[in-house]
């Protein structure tokens, strides 16, 4: 742990040396506001690092998020608003403070319970008036969703079980081949989503996980069916329906 300290430490000095006077002009001339799309990219590709399993990603993407997160600490401490010790401190005491079962004497009963006191701790601090206070709307759409509906959820807002997710989905599918007009097709469409994302929910799914998982098993398949039709002096995009659909069966048979 001293040796994880240390190293960190060092890092923290690297940072400081390339935005002092005498570092580089770059990294001298970034904000806040510069970095956010970075920030975001670079969260993105700790998630591809863990969907690939992939350790030595994973740890190389993990620095580079440590890494923003000190520039972003840095250039506060500049301005004198906060330094990288201050966002220890907040985080530390935040994790002690919703943590009472381990740092305290209250006594849970498992998980679930855990999560309970976490979002009426949080709550309390933040003076929340709604259970969806603080749910960002920047979220990805079905991790808003997701996220909205487990807040719904914890005040007892849900179905008892997910069957009554799957008859609402059935529903909400029918609505959308009856609207009318293109305008309530694409709203029954945008509820039709909505209630797919509480039946992952009901199933223990993160669904933005889920889709990101099928949408890469597309990509794979979809390009091994290229390389088969290519290998066989055929372009996917002169073949009929019927011969599209043998070159994807085949695909998923091989992955």
């Amino acid at each position: 742990m001293t040796d994880d300290i240390a190293r960190i430490r060092e890092l923290v000095e690297v940072v400081r040396r390339l935005r002092s006077p005498q570092g580089c002009p770059w990294d001298r001339e970034q904000t806040h506001a510069s970095l956010r799309a970075t920030m975001l990219e670079e969260a993105y590709e700790v998630l591809e690092a863990i969907d690939e399993q992939s350790m030595p990603k994973l740890r190389e993407e993990l620095g580079d998020v440590l890494l923003q997160v000190l520039m972003q600490s840095e250039i506060a401490a500049q301005s004198g608003d906060f330094t990288v010790g201050d966002v220890a401190d907040a985080v530390r005491e935040k994790l002690v403070r919703r943590h009472p079962h381990v740092f305290g004497a209250t006594v849970v009963s498992g998980s679930e319970e855990v999560v309970r006191n976490w979002e009426a701790l949080k709550a309390a601090e933040y003076g929340r008036e709604s259970a969806l206070d603080g749910v960002q709307r920047s979220l990805p759409a079905l991790q808003w969703a997701w996220s909205l509906q487990r807040r719904a959820a914890n005040v007892g807002f849900d179905w008892p079980s997910v069957d009554g997710a799957l008859d609402k989905v059935r529903e909400e599918l029918d609505e959308v081949r009856e609207a009318p007009t293109v305008e309530a097709r694409e709203a029954e469409f945008g509820d039709l989503l909505f209630s797919l994302v509480n039946v992952a929910r009901k199933l223990g799914m993160n669904p933005e996980d889920a889709l990101r998982a099928a949408t890469g098993r597309f990509e794979a398949r979809f390009r091994i069916m290229e390389q088969k039709a290519k290998a066989e002096g055929q372009d996917l995009k002169d073949l009929p329906l019927d011969e599209l659909d043998q070159y994807w069966e085949a695909a998923k048979r091989n992955g």
